[in-house]
Order: C-alpha cells, then structure tokens, then sequence
C-alpha cells in the first residue's frame, strides 16, 4: 500500500511517539529526504544524515580504545550527538549500504543502542531507500525479512498535488519568492504527467523528477532567464539536461504561448477587475482555482479583504467552477471556519449566499454574472 505524504505525515507521528524506527521507500527524486527533514523541523530536532552507501564498519561503530586490560569503544561523533542530545538520525541508501554495515544497524534498530552507547530518549531514527516494489529499476541490495522487521516500513507515492502543495510556499519566511517559479507550477498544474516518470527507464536517457524540477526552476531563477511568452535556447537546453527532450519540448511551447495569468495572491489582494474576470476562459478559472486550493491563506484565517475579494469573484465567474470555489474550504488541511465567513460576504452584486442559492436551484446568469 503506497501512501501520499499528507497521509504519511499525519499517521508517522503515531509511530514517533513509540519512538520505533521508520523506513520509507520510493522512487528517486520524489522528495523523501525532503519529507523526512520536513518531520525533523515539525518536532524541533536537528537532523542527523548519513548515507550507509558511503560507510564501513569502522564509520558506524567507531574505534576501540584501550581501557586497562580491556577493551572499549568510542562512538564516532555523529552517533555520540544522537545519544547526548534529541536528534532525528536519517539513515538514508541503506539498500545500497554493505552487509556488514547493514547488518550493524540491526542493534541501532532494535535496541537503539550501539556497543553499550544508547540513544537518547527522544532521538529518532528514519531510513529511506529506493528499493521495494520499484527495485528491480535499481541497483540496490534485497533487504531480508530480519532486516525489514526492525522498521515500521510506509511506501511513498506522493500525489501531484503534494508537489504543487509545496511547490507554491514561500522558499524563506516572508518571502514573496516560493518554491518553484510561478510559471513552472502553473506547467505542471496543467500538464501532470510531465512531473515525473513513472515507467520504465531507458538506459542513458534523461527523465523528469520532483527533484530536477526544483533544481532546474533554481537555476533559471538564478539567471532570469524564463520569460513569458518568449523562446529561450538557454532553458531549452538546461530543461534538456535536467528533464530530458520531452518535457523540455512542451516547456519551451508553453512558455512561448503563456501570457500573464491572474495568480491566487492576485485574487486575494483584490487586484482582479470585473473587466478581467469577464475575460477568462474556464480552464483559466480552473488553473485560478487549483492554485488558490493550496494557497497558505486557506489554511489560517482569512482577513475580511480576502474574504471580500474572494467574494467579488465568486458572484461574477460561471456556476460550474462557482461551486469549486465552496469545494475548496473542505479541503484537508484548510481552516474551515473561513467557509463559514465566506457565506456572510455582501458583494457589490448581492450576497454570497444568495448566489449560493441560485447555483444550487440551477439558475442561468449571463456573461456578468447577473441571474436572468
């Protein structure tokens, strides 16, 4: 059973309070290291990251230390943090690591401690590997059922929405500047199949991932370099490198074809003229209402000028993407008292609910949004 990371967040923390270890398995590139830190932040722990890829025996249990006429141990670093402080300690390729070193975590697994070292109380251990059903794609080492009994194991198979979700968040507190450039998400919301690959792979070809995306968006941000409306050599050939020919191909089309688009903060500022509102399509008016589905204003609540502006829309746009509007506040995660403050809206052209009523009782209106 493969699980979103809304869902996964929302049941691990059932798993953290037993303080039992965690695995999560999942393609490259979908933002498990991501999620995990993510969990690190929400629990106020500083992540621990080290990579059983990259180590030998020696770099999990230490060095040995002559204490008379015996022998001890001295922990390396990193694992003597994790037992003097609360750290989250994420153990990431363990399927690429050793046996030896592998085989090593079973006490870390088990017992959480290694060589006499114990954790600390409030340490906790995750672990993220690509194996799993998708394992035959990698070069990655079959883990046993021993093995695969000390974790409590969730396969992630992140929604698109997921993505746009923390696509659309501000890259620093308070910053304007999200995630992901605003035209790359408004591709991606429109054509979802260009996120990821989620075939087969090819040898030697290039293939989008949730990862790429970001780091191709970093990179042309970086250097101003998208453009709407406007073909550029520079971000095909980057898009080329990052995404592979066939996402780089529907980008270029698009942002050569893309003209300004009204944006959720748009709406919510009241930045939109009736004018404006006339004019768009309903896919527009679709693309408009799955941003604002996951707009960071949904989810606290809403100033009376959002509700306000909100409102002002909602009675000038068409009955059928009227109702997504309402749709929009069941969403988990969004704070629902703003539904009920949205009801009590008066528009310039009458109540809320009044239009409420009249989309429910099927009414017609015309191109102004007046019922006829």
């Amino acid at each position: 059973m493969s699980v979103t990371f809304k869902t996964f967040r929302k049941v691990v923390k059932r798993v953290i309070e037993g303080r039992h270890p965690v695995l999560v398995r999942g393609r490259h590139g979908i933002g498990k290291s991501e999620v995990i830190k993510q969990i690190a932040k929400d629990h106020e722990l500083t992540p621990v990251e080290r990579r059983a890829s990259q180590m030998t025996e020696g770099d999990l249990m230490g060095l040995p230390l002559l204490d008379g006429d015996s022998t001890s141990w001295n922990p390396p670093d990193w694992y003597k943090d994790c037992c003097e402080n609360a750290r989250l300690l994420f153990l990431d390729e363990v399927d690429r690591g050793s046996p030896e070193v592998c085989q090593g975590l079973f006490e870390l697994c088990d017992s959480r401690k290694l060589n006499g070292h114990k954790l600390h109380p409030d340490t906790l251990i995750f672990a993220a590997i690509n194996g799993g059903k998708h394992g035959q794609q990698y070069q990655v080492r079959t883990m046993d059922p021993a093995e695969n009994d000390r974790y409590t194991i969730f396969d992630l198979d992140p929604s698109v929405d997921d993505w746009l979700e923390w696509a659309n968040l501000p890259k620093l507190p308070g910053s304007s500047a999200t995630n992901i450039h605003p035209i790359i998400w408004n591709f991606i919301n429109q054509n979802h199949g260009h996120l990821e690959h989620k075939d087969n792979f090819e040898p030697n070809e290039v293939y989008p991932s949730r990862r790429s995306w970001k780091r191709f968006s970093d990179t042309c941000e970086r250097g101003g370099l998208i453009e709407a409306g406007k073909t550029n050599d520079e971000v095909y050939v980057l898009a080329s490198a990052y995404l592979g020919l066939e996402a780089a191909s529907a980008f270029q089309a698009y942002v050569a074809s893309y003209k300004y688009r009204i944006s959720a903060d748009d709406l919510l500022a009241g930045k939109i003229k009736p004018a404006q509102i006339k004019k768009l399509s309903i896919n527009e008016h679709n693309s408009l209402i799955d941003e604002l589905s996951v707009h960071k204003a949904l989810k606290r609540k809403m100033t009376q000028g959002e509700l306000d502006a909100l409102g002002e829309y909602f009675v000038r746009i068409p009955a059928e993407v009227a109702r997504r509007i309402v749709e929009v506040y069941a969403i988990p995660g969004n704070y629902l008292d703003n539904s009920t403050e949205f009801c009590k809206v008066n528009t310039s052209k009458g109540k809320v609910t009044d239009r409420l009523v009249s989309i429910v009782t099927g009414a017609v209106f015309n191109d102004d949004g007046d019922e006829l």
